[in-house]
């Protein structure tokens, strides 16, 4: 069986060497033949040098360079794409994902499972982090259309059907956390503590955080639209009370002026309503958008490697 590493790099050359000593090591251990592919997502520093020394000195190393930064989205299809092994093991290059877990994700493969899912405990992480991911997940897992697991991210093992059933869904706004979930197939978790990233900082801000949240919460359903209906039909039904109450009134006490505050209020509160159900419709046909242009998901710009689907149009 061949086994397909996956590592999306970003800004990694103070790490890339170690990370690559780390999972060939482990790599010796599996009894299978293993390839690395790493994708370089327009790294600014040396990242896509280093991999071209490692690919000279290593024959299992596949390098994919791509023309600009896409994401990290981008780089995990991409590795998909050019990974021909009969599993796929996805993981970062920052050595926040223990190599030394691969041995038993293959081991766990082989009893039958198509996606072995590493879930990291929360141990060591600040409790202000710990109960903004519970709020979220217990919120998301309310409104989207598949159960998304606090701890669960992309370190995982795909069998070839699980990844080929990944690499079928062509969207291009991708959040393959759910993707992963969505395409279902037997699958096992196991628990692992998350390491301490040895070299830089995560690229993950707090603003990138909160963007890929929104993202999972409207990429699997449209449950922000129904929100909008019924919370119109709510306000609706909550001004036609206060003119009938106005009417009433005014039939019993007479006419009187109604409050120049309220009516601000009101006013206000609305026009804020409108604003937020405006800006959910926009995100759904921004959304569309990006999809009816369709544009490929990535550009590379340099590799060593052939996507398996050409591969396999080689072979015959």
């Amino acid at each position: 069986m061949l086994i397909s590493v996956v590592v999306p790099c970003y800004n990694e050359e103070a790490v890339i060497a170690r990370f690559h000593d780390h999972v060939v090591k482990e790599a010796a251990l599996l009894g299978h033949e293993c390839e690395f592919v790493y994708v370089d997502d327009g790294s600014a520093d040396r990242t896509l040098f280093l991999l071209k020394e490692l690919a000279a000195t290593d024959p299992r190393v596949r390098y994919v360079s791509f023309s600009r930064n896409f994401g990290k989205e981008a780089a995990m299809l991409a590795g998909l794409r050019y990974a021909s092994g009969d599993a796929v093991v996805i993981m970062d290059a920052d050595l926040q994902h223990p190599p030394e877990l691969i041995g038993r994700m293959v081991q766990l493969h082989a009893q039958g499972h198509d996606q072995v899912i590493a879930k990291r405990t929360r141990d060591g992480d600040r409790v202000t982090r710990v109960l903004t991911a519970r709020a979220y997940y217990r919120l998301i897992n309310r409104l989207v259309d598949v159960e998304l697991v606090d701890g669960v991210g992309d370190f995982r093992l795909l069998s070839r059907r699980a990844a080929d059933a990944v690499l079928s869904l062509a969207e291009y706004n991708r959040f393959s956390k759910g993707l992963f979930a969505w395409v279902g197939f037997p699958s096992v978790t196991f628990e692992y503590e998350n390491a301490v990233r040895e070299e830089g900082r995560s690229k993950w801000t707090f603003g990138k955080l909160l963007n890929y949240g929104a993202d999972g919460l409207i990429s699997f359903n449209n449950k922000p639209l129904r929100a909008a209906v019924y919370l119109g039909l709510l306000l609706l039904a909550v001004a036609s009370l206060y003119a009938a109450w106005i009417v009433g009134s005014a039939v019993v006490n007479g006419v009187d002026t109604p409050g120049y505050v309220t009516l601000i209020v009101i006013i206000t509160a609305l026009a804020g309503v409108q604003m937020v159900m405006v800006g959910v419709i926009g995100e759904y046909i921004g959304r569309i958008y990006y999809e009816v242009k369709r544009r490929p998901h990535f550009l590379v710009q340099s590799t060593n490697a052939v996507p398996a689907d050409r591969l396999e149009e080689l072979v015959r």
